[in-house]
């Protein structure tokens, strides 16, 4: 209301897509207290946006894998420290960590051991389902609520015996790039053998994932051509891997179109009769946008040296959500072109394979819906938590 005080919110987001989702709930909150909203904390160019004055940039905490997290440990204990401390003493009326469970769910601790009062609810939930579950009830003690991006999510918390937990919804679920290119996907095709077969190669957004699969991929190529397959490549992918991209797909007997603006990227994903992926995110965009395909990937020496500590059945999200496994992976020595060549002309004809995918992802599209878009139900979430504090 006009005239009141401004609700203090501080936000932890390292990550461009968590510096998205915590835009689109400090909007929601705007809307839906029509108070003005001040920001502490750490965040991107759309928190930034909206009146964030960041601690640091977020790109430093924005790592990803066991080897990043070592190799940088003392400069992240410090900004965890720095920012915790800074948090406590802004004494916000609610801390949203975001994502980035390495960093910011150890400010979450730092912050409750200094401050009790503070309500702590952390936006998506660390993958506890997959890898160590004992994180799930670690975290309850400090956060009072989690915010859940996949529709198992809340289940999986409340049997690992962890904090409550809310599912929101994912935003890929109303991106206007998945929902066009899922249109285009439900038109009829031509699915003749003769005919020419949109490939979508898909190998990763870091330098690492296409350094480990490009040759595989390739190799996979010149398979699938020498069986009389005509070929249509698109290779999507990153600015900061595009260098990397390119010099590798030079060597391929077919050159793929190599393409970096968004928009088309997800013309692409309309157009594909198959994709042939590194696993991660992508498998859920391509799923939501009723694409078969394969997934692959080969782990680091780090994380082979921890596999074991894996206890989730599938690594794909999509195989996660249907829980029965679509999506075929392939990982480490068994990433084998030869295999993934005739595995991707079962999924280019009109097989009972490639059916039985496509209905598949249709039934994750009804699961993943929401009645309203995520930013708002998270927002409600952290306006009862705001309600409740003392």
């Amino acid at each position: 209301m006009a005239g009141e005080t401004p609700l203090k919110i501080a936000i932890v987001a390292g990550e461009e897509s968590g510096d998205l989702l915590g835009a689109d709930v400090i909007g929601a909150l705007k809307r839906a207290t029509g108070r003005d909203i001040r920001l502490v904390g750490i965040g991107g160019r759309h928190l930034q946006a909206l009146g964030l004055v960041p601690l640091f940039d977020g790109a430093d905490i924005a790592l990803m894998g066991f080897s990043a997290i070592l190799r940088d440990l003392p400069r992240l204990m410090r900004r965890i420290s720095q920012t915790a401390s800074a948090v406590a003493a802004e004494k916000p009326d609610c801390l949203i960590t975001i994502d980035s469970p390495d960093f910011s769910l150890r400010v979450a601790r730092k912050v409750r051991a200094t401050d009790p009062a503070i309500p702590i609810i952390h936006y998506v939930c660390p993958s506890v389902w997959a890898w160590r579950p004992g994180r799930a009830v670690a975290m309850k003690p400090y956060v009072d609520h989690v915010l859940c991006i996949l529709p198992f999510e809340v289940k999986e918390l409340s049997r690992l015996g962890g904090p409550p937990g809310t599912y929101v919804g994912h935003r890929l679920a109303h991106d206007p790039g998945v929902l066009g290119a899922a249109k285009a996907q439900s038109l009829p095709r031509d699915l003749s053998g003769d005919r020419v077969k949109t490939l979508l190669v898909l190998p990763g957004s870091r330098r690492s994932e296409v350094s480990r699969l490009i040759g595989p991929f390739g190799e996979t190529v010149s398979i699938l051509r020498a069986r009389g397959h005509r070929l249509r490549l698109l290779l999507p992918t990153v600015p900061h891997v595009a260098d990397v991209v390119r010099i590798s797909v030079a060597r391929w007997d077919e050159k793929p179109e190599i393409i970096l603006d968004p928009e088309r990227k997800w013309q692409t994903f309309g157009k594909a009769d198959a994709a042939l992926i590194a696993s991660g995110t992508v498998s859920l965009e391509l799923a939501l946008s009723g694409v078969p395909m394969i997934s692959c990937y080969r782990l680091d020496p780090v994380m082979r040296m921890v596999q074991g500590l894996v206890t989730v059945w599938s690594a794909a999200l999509p195989n996660l959500i249907a829980d029965q496994p679509l999506v075929p992976e392939h990982y480490n020595q068994y990433v084998r072109p030869r295999y993934l060549a005739r595995q991707l002309e079962a999924l280019f004809s009109d097989t009972a394979y490639r059916a039985w995918q496509k209905q598949g992802f249709a039934e994750i599209t009804q699961r993943m819906a929401t009645d309203k878009p995520s930013g708002e139900t998270a927002a409600g979430v952290v306006l009862r938590h705001i309600k409740k504090a003392p």
